[in-house]
């Protein structure tokens, strides 16, 4: 909604009363003595509310299942058809060093 509320609703009535007119934009403006590009603006602004006030927030529902029995936490790392899981309180330099190694032969 604009600041102005009593504003949009006067460029309600003028938008009506251009639609009445069976004129062009262009024509009905200059009959008038309205901008164009004032017109124009309201316009868009009236015809399309929703985009014109940015992005709208569109929900969905979103149903978590509880796995925290059944799987562990781990990371799966895939070099060149070969797989290495990691899991929590690996050693980061023995990881580089099977990686480093791995790129070097595969």
């Amino acid at each position: 909604m604009p600041k102005n509320p009593e504003l949009r609703k006067v460029w309600e009535q003028r938008i009506a009363d251009y639609r009445k007119s069976g004129q062009t934009q262009v024509n009905w403006c200059k009959e008038n003595q309205w901008s164009i590009h004032q017109f124009k603006y309201w316009l868009r602004k009236i015809e399309n509310p929703i985009k014109n006030q940015g992005k709208s927030t569109k929900w969905a529902s979103v149903i978590l299942e509880d796995h925290s029995q059944t799987v562990e936490n781990s990371l799966r790392i895939e070099i060149s058809g070969i797989s290495i899981e990691v899991k929590p309180g690996f050693d980061p330099a023995f990881l580089s060093e099977v990686v480093r190694t791995l790129k070097s032969t595969c």
